[in-house]
This record gives C-alpha cells, sequence and structure tokens, in this order.
C-alpha cells in the first residue's frame, strides 16, 4: 500500500469524526437534560408559612398589649390608695377638718364682701413678702375669732370670724395686722409640732393596697386640731415670741405699728367686757401683756 493510500484512509477518517462529534455532543446534552428533575415551587406551603408568622407577631403583640394594660390598671388600682405625701398632708387635714366642723364654724353662710383677699395681699407685698398664696375663710361664729391653719408649702388657709371683726369694727389695716400675726404664729411651726403624732411620719406617703394602717391616727390628728383651735391655745412664751417678731416687722412704719398696739388694746377691752370673748384669752393669751411687751421699745403710740 503506498503512502497516498494511507493519507486518504487518515484524511477520511477525520472527515468522519468531525461529522459524528457534534452529534455526539447533542445526544450527551439530550441525555443530560432527560436526567435533570424539575421541582415545582409551592407557593401555598410558601403562604401558609408567612400567613403563620404574620398570626404569630399579631398575637405576640396582643398578648403585650393586654399585659401593660394590665400593669397600668393594676397601677392606677394601688395608687387609689396612696396616702398624702408630706408636701400635700396639711392641706389636705386642714380642709378636712374644716369641713368636718361646718355646723361649728358656720362658714356656709352669705359673706359679705369686704375684699380682704386683695388688701392683704397688697399688705404683704408692701412688707416684701411676695410668694405666700392664702385662703380666707370667713366664720359665722364667736367661737373660733381667728386662726391660721396649716396647708401646701408656702401657703395658709385663715380663719376670720365675722361677729369678731364686726364687733371690734376693724379696718382693713387691722384686720391685714390679725392676719399677720396668725401669718407669724404659723411660721414659727406651733401648730404643725402641736398636732404632729407619733407615727405621723411612716404614715405620711405611704401606700395602704393590701395593708392594715391604724386608722386612729388621723382621728388623734383631729383631736390636736380641736384641742388647739377651740381649747388650749398657745402659750405665754409663744405669745411673746409672736408678738417681738410682729415688733420687728413693724418697727419701720409707725402707722402699721401703732395700728398693731391699737387693735391689741381693743381686743383687751372686748375680752375684758363681752362674755362671748372670754375664752380668747385662753387660746392667745393676753392682749393685755402683748401691749405691755410693745412698750419697752419707746414706740409713739397715737
Amino acid at each position: 500500500m503506498n503512502k497516498y493510500f494511507r493519507l486518504d484512509i487518515f484524511l477520511k477518517s477525520l472527515l468522519f469524526a468531525s461529522i459524528l462529534a457534534p452529534t455526539y455532543a447533542q445526544e450527551k446534552a439530550k441525555d443530560d437534560a432527560v436526567n435533570i428533575t424539575v421541582e415545582p415551587i409551592e407557593f401555598d406551603r410558601i403562604k401558609q408559612v408567612l400567613e403563620k408568622d404574620r398570626l404569630g407577631k399579631e398575637a405576640e403583640t396582643k398578648k403585650n398589649k393586654i399585659i401593660k394594660e394590665k400593669k397600668a390598671l393594676n397601677r392606677k388600682k394601688v395608687a387609689l390608695y396612696d396616702l398624702p405625701s408630706k408636701e400635700d398632708f396639711w392641706s389636705f387635714f386642714s380642709e378636712y377638718w374644716i369641713v368636718k366642723n361646718a355646723t361649728v364654724l358656720k362658714w356656709n353662710f352669705k359673706k359679705p364682701e369686704y375684699g380682704l383677699e386683695d388688701s392683704f395681699k397688697e399688705f404683704l407685698e408692701k412688707l416684701g413678702i411676695y410668694e405666700l398664696k392664702f385662703k380666707i375663710l370667713l366664720v359665722n361664729t364667736p367661737d373660733v375669732t381667728h386662726f391660721a391653719l396649716p396647708s401646701n408649702a408656702n401657703e395658709i388657709i385663715f380663719l376670720v370670724s365675722v361677729p369678731f371683726i364686726r364687733t371690734l369694727d376693724l379696718s382693713k389695716l387691722e384686720i391685714s395686722l390679725l392676719l399677720l400675726e396668725d401669718y407669724v404664729r404659723l411660721q414659727k411651726g406651733y401648730f404643725k409640732d402641736y398636732a404632729s403624732v407619733k407615727g405621723l411620719d411612716s404614715f405620711l406617703g405611704s401606700n395602704s393596697y393590701e395593708k392594715k394602717w391604724d386608722k386612729s391616727l388621723l382621728e388623734k390628728i383631729s383631736e390636736k386640731y380641736d384641742e388647739l383651735i377651740f381649747d388650749k391655745g398657745f402659750n405665754f412664751q409663744q405669745q411673746y415670741s409672736v408678738t417681738t417678731r410682729m415688733n420687728k416687722l413693724l418697727k419701720n412704719n409707725i402707722k402699721w405699728w401703732n395700728g398693731y398696739y391699737l387693735m391689741l388694746g381693743k381686743i383687751d377691752n372686748l375680752v375684758k367686757s363681752n362674755i362671748l370673748y372670754q375664752k380668747y384669752l385662753k387660746i392667745y393669751p393676753s392682749p393685755e401683756l402683748q401691749k405691755n411687751w410693745l412698750k419697752p421699745q419707746n414706740k409713739k403710740v397715737l
């Protein structure tokens, strides 16, 4: 066999291989394609999972909301049993005492328009006292002539007897001086010192929810109010301290000082001559001595 024949056979074999090669590749690809399994996407199942997850979150949110609401309601329920704080107690109790003694004080009557609030406020401002808050309650009885009850911080409740100021024919200045004296007396702490009973400090600001507390505590304080206002009053040492303080406050204004001195004289004459006011000396001893305590100051009395 010559070399040309062998070359011819080689070329034919190569051509045949080139023709078969694409066909084999296509068949292989076809076979591979047949072996691939495509699973369908289960959209319904995914939807169910998402829906379940959403409902779960909503349920958790509702549960947390209910828990918060229950806690808030419980806090409100417990708060109903909050007892007055130190800042609020005296206002609360003084007003309670006033209501409790309505029949004695007789404050529920048609009151005359004296304009005492405005005149006393102006008087205080001239003294340099600007931040005092006060309430003036006119009472229609000679049993309580005048008194200052403790209230909130920098606040006072004044009781003033209409029969008392009418009998004495007190001017607005004299009434302001009377209120100022009660203010000084209260500022010295005599009232709170007397009315504060054992156990009050632990009572103030506490909470009585599902707890037992001694309710007689309030009864004891109420009794202290009654004793001080109706019967016991203030002692000579306390009265002297108040009078000397009034002297210092008024010494730079001769009109005010004389007004105070003359007002004490009016009261002294009243309690000595009118049986309705004889008890006054038990509460405020004594106008005559107060005048004597003022005399050594060498003030000119008009």
